[in-house]
């Protein structure tokens, strides 16, 4: 097995940088799908852009990768004990190369392990077969969809869907729920995998498995096929498209297992996965760790469709206007600023996710922010040989959970533009309008198109935060984003979320009897 520990390493740095065929596939059929021009066209043409970069650096197509989840299957024999020695030795020289974000954290001390290893992290299941070789699969599932993860515990009063019962039709209310919730925050369009029955702890173990079935496998249980088949013609009726911004497609596929259940329980679990479905496997030879075969078909079967025309179509749309903005910006520039314009930033930039808005709410910050624009951002880093830093991904992070502090850190540090995924709520809101702000609603997971803007690192506060928490000072160039919500009032957000709601409730009346 001396090559085990290489083939582990390959299998990372390959889920990381490379989207297998299947979830390609799929991602250019949802561009056929989408209405030419919208805001949801040129999201997902940005996708395809940053899915072809990802592969040409050999870097993370999402700086979010997530807590790294292998499952194991070995021959009756094989030294589990040493495999797992291997494995997480090879994490953490993907960590050491930037294919990995430092993503470990202490959950007492919120101290960051550096190395992605610490207390269950990473998730190793082994399980044996009787097969002669080795398979080793590996998922990667970011922070921003786990947290639109949801489970229910039915029967179940659910909103704008009514009462979900102990029956085939309440798991269907469960599943179109749960797509509903997540909205843009979990970088829709994305992937379901559910789970029903179990207990609470082996219902979700159930959905996430189901994400590693292939997107196009038919399910071999006929209700659970026709259940898979139903979601996956009405999720998309419900208007919530790419990045919650609207539009054609919101899912890209939909598996569900079962497992037994107790009596008195009866649990729907849904795993939520982003449009970066980074999940890969590989057969490995038993006696010596090579690798035979890859579990998926990899992603260089199918080059990405780069469109770079349905960007600019968008951006030359006469309802839409495209506004260069250099920091820091004034407030009569932001006051200028409407719902759905494009905006490109010049000039310097802050990042700024969960441990700096909580520091902020108390302490003064060690850079001016007066005019700032503050990117929710954990970026993958690497310093070379000179000490000096890099930015190597940089995707938005999910904005919601900083909804307690946006307000008060605007009005305290005159910040001018915020800029993340999936939008915020009415506490910000209020605060754009009283004191001249917008919200830039940044392409979720596009972490190569986003770090290619970023041509110098001028400094970095809070390192003790960890990298992904640290407040990074970058210079900007070319920095697009959307202006989903503006200082009069106006959030894209929350009128998707009303229609999208007043949409699921027409899916109330009973399909399975």
């Amino acid at each position: 097995m001396q090559h085990f520990q290489k083939s582990v390493y390959d299998l990372i740095v390959e889920t990381s940088t490379n989207l297998p065929a299947d979830v390609r596939r799929t991602i250019q059929a949802a561009k056929e799908l989408e209405d030419q021009g919208t805001r949801s066209a040129l999201s997902l043409s940005t996708i395809a852009n940053n899915i072809h970069m990802a592969e040409t650096n050999v870097s993370p197509i999402c700086q979010d990768t997530g807590m790294p989840t292998f499952i194991i299957h070995c021959p009756v024999g094989a030294n589990q004990i040493i495999m797992k020695k291997q494995i997480r030795e090879a994490v953490a020289q993907a960590t050491k190369d930037s294919k990995l974000r430092t993503n470990s954290v202490d959950s007492l001390t919120g101290a960051n392990t550096g190395d992605n290893l610490g207390p269950g992290t990473p998730v190793i299941h082994f399980e044996q077969w009787e097969r002669d070789d080795i398979e080793v699969k590996l998922i990667l599932k970011g922070g921003g969809c786990e947290n639109k993860n949801i489970q229910y515990s039915l029967p179940a009063e659910l909103e704008g869907i009514g009462k979900a019962g102990r029956d085939l039709d309440g798991i269907r209310k469960c599943i179109m729920h749960a797509i509903y919730q997540a909205q843009g925050q979990g970088c829709s369009a994305g992937f379901i995998g559910v789970g029903i029955g179990g207990d609470r702890t082996s219902g979700y173990e159930l959905a996430k498995h189901q994400l590693f079935r292939h997107v196009d496998d038919v399910n071999p249980i006929d209700e659970l096929r026709k259940l898979e088949e139903y979601v996956m013609a009405h999720a998309n009726t419900l208007g919530i498209g790419t990045m919650g911004f609207g539009g054609q497609v919101t899912l890209l596929g939909c598996k569900v297992g079962v497992a037994n259940r107790l009596p008195a329980s009866f649990f729907v679990s849904v795993a939520y996965n982003c449009w970066a479905y980074r999940r890969q496997g590989v057969v490995l030879d038993a006696v010596e760790g090579k690798i035979q075969s890859w579990v998926y078909e990899t992603g260089t079967a199918v080059p990405m469709e780069l469109e770079e025309e349905a960007a600019e179509g968008a951006a030359d749309q006469a309802e839409r206007r495209e506004i260069i903005l250099n920091t820091p910006i004034s407030e009569e520039q932001i006051r200028s600023l409407r719902v759905g314009d494009i905006v490109v930033i010049n000039g310097m930039m802050h990042t700024g996710r969960d441990a700096l808005h909580k520091y902020l709410m108390d302490h003064d910050t060690p850079v001016d922010l007066n005019g700032a624009a503050l990117y929710h951002c954990g970026p993958v880093m690497s310093k070379d040989e000179n000490g000096e830093w890099h930015v190597k991904a940089a995707g938005p992070t999910t904005s919601i959970r900083e909804e307690p502090y946006q307000g008060d850190i605007i009005k305290k540090f005159g910040i001018r533009a915020v800029i993340g995924k999936g939008g915020m709520g009415a506490k910000t809101l209020k605060a754009l309008q009283e004191h001249g702000g917008v919200y830039l609603n940044a392409i979720g997971g596009a972490a190569q198109y986003y770090a290619k803007c970023f041509k110098k690192v001028d400094g970095v506060d809070f390192i003790e935060f960890g990298v992904p928490e640290a407040m990074w000072h970058l210079q900007t160039e070319g920095f697009a984003a959307i202006v989903t919500m503006d200082a009069h009032g106006n959030s894209l957000h929350a009128e998707v979320e009303k229609d999208s709601l007043q949409k699921l409730t027409e899916l109330k009346e009973p399909v399975f009897k």
